[in-house]
């Protein structure tokens, strides 16, 4: 049985990443972007990333940082994977030599040749990472788009991000059959700061998505 991997991303705390890891998530993903509300410091990185079972995985996310910030924050936190979510290049992401996921935001008049396009453009990454497209804002924003449009030949190959939340990710993996699912605010405490997680929600959403698994 093919079975979904699942990403709980804009983890801030200790306690949060234990909750995704205990649950049976398969990686947090920590936000190296000082403009978003889940931003970490190197350091907050490091002690959660150090509480995290072994073969769980760490993605270091930025939006179009310096590779000298990307070099530093490898050297100390060794991230399993990084994740590109700004407007960096294919030649941007490859220089590190570290696996990575580069994220694409979907917009309204995006058309499956548009994302067939991307997948050629970014041919070395892992997996592409689809998100919502919304102004100013570089993911996190709670908002879906149209799952429609992701050719079935690319389904097994991207992460499925993007107003994903407990209610409605069975229905997109029974739709779409992705390799992974990402969610940061849909696990998150509700009319709470950003970045602090509901662990019932945490719970909740990777119990949803092992249902969906089972058919």
């Amino acid at each position: 049985m093919f079975r979904t991997r699942i990403k709980i991303c804009g983890v801030t705390r200790v306690e949060d990443a234990l909750c995704a890891a205990q649950a049976g998530a398969d990686a947090i993903g920590l936000v190296f972007y000082g403009a978003s509300p889940r931003v970490v410091t190197l350091d907050q990185a490091v002690a959660i990333s150090n509480v995290l079972p072994l073969f769980m995985s760490t993605v270091a996310l930025f939006v179009n940082a310096s590779p000298s910030e990307v070099d530093h924050v490898i050297g100390r936190l060794r991230p399993s994977l990084l994740q590109f979510h700004g407007d960096e290049d294919a030649s941007y992401c490859v220089q590190f030599g570290v696996p990575f996921l580069k994220a694409i935001r979907v917009g309204s008049g995006m058309t499956a040749i548009d994302l067939l396009e991307y997948a050629e453009k970014f041919h070395e990454a892992r997996a592409l990472l689809l998100d919502t497209l919304s102004p100013n804002v570089y993911g996190g924003s709670g908002e879906s788009f149209d799952w429609k449009i992701i050719p079935d030949t690319l389904r097994r190959h991207i992460v499925l991000s993007g107003g994903l939340q407990p209610d409605n990710v069975a229905d997109a993996i029974r739709m779409i059959g992705p390799w992974a699912v990402d969610v940061s605010s849909g696990v998150e405490i509700q009319k709470g700061p950003k970045g602090i997680k509901d662990h019932a929600k945490i719970k909740k959403f990777i119990e949803e998505v092992r249902n969906a698994d089972a058919g």
